[in-house]
């Protein structure tokens, strides 16, 4: 009875209390759907699994756990975090060089990058405390997995006279470094409106452990490395073979 005389007296409030109450019901099961979802520009929207993640999932695992003998798939080795580091030493003499740096680093990466300073005054190098010298991305989740695969797939192959990667960029626990020379070999990048060539350096962290688990599931995401070279005893042997 209550109700019903509300709506008779208020209709407007009434609606409102109904849209209020459905868009909370939507909220809840757009949150309920998970990895479905991602926040852009501050709304919740749509988007497909990353094609190299579900590789990872449905072929990079089943493979190490049959070839490492693996009983668990959280036993397998997983990437967790990529990060870039951006060395800007130029923004000493002209700090408007940030801005340039920031948003090429920002179109590869596909985030904002986070700006670091200096921790101490260096008088030799012209440095002072605070001064800005780097930028720095740190990527997990889906982006990180995107991120990759326009790495593997697009901006490797186009480094110049390129013959591997180098298998000594892993520091003994499973994570690897990788240094790039120049960012223009991103097709993100507009070679017109570049101003300098930028080195970067990239730093897989993984949870493998072991430089040879980690280096066997880079591979199986499409790390192209340099073969081992072979040992001249085993080399005249298969020779002498044949």
């Amino acid at each position: 009875m209550a109700e019903k005389e509300a709506k008779e007296k208020h209709p407007a409030a009434t609606e409102k209390t109904k849209a209020a109450k459905k868009a909370a019901a939507e909220g809840k099961v757009a949150k309920a759907a998970g990895p479905g979802l991602a926040l852009s520009d501050g709304r919740e929207v749509k988007h497909p699994v990353p094609r190299l993640k579900k590789f990872y999932m449905e072929t990079v695992i089943p493979a190490l756990m049959q070839k490492r003998g693996l009983g668990n798939v959280w036993a397998c080795p997983r990437i967790t975090k990529i990060v870039v580091n951006v060395g800007v030493s130029e923004a000493r003499e002209n700090v408007q060089v940030i801005d340039g740096a920031r948003a090429e680093i920002a179109l590869i990466t596909g985030q904002w990058p986070q700006l670091r300073r200096a921790h101490k005054s260096i008088s030799n190098f012209k440095l002072r405390e605070g001064m800005p010298i780097g930028l720095r991305v740190t990527l997990r989740g889906d982006r990180m997995y995107e991120f990759l695969d326009r790495l593997v797939s697009v901006a490797i192959p186009r480094i110049r006279d390129f013959r591997g990667l180098e298998p000594r960029g892993f520091d003994g626990n499973g994570n690897f470094n990788l240094g790039l020379r120049e960012q223009m070999i991103f097709p993100e990048i507009d070679l017109e409106k570049t101003t300098q060539q930028r080195g970067m350096n990239i730093t897989f962290v993984t949870t493998a452990g072991k430089d040879d688990l980690s280096q066997e599931l880079l591979q199986a995401l499409g790390m192209p490395f340099k073969a081992a070279p072979v040992p001249r005893e085993a080399a005249a042997a298969a020779a002498g073979g044949k």
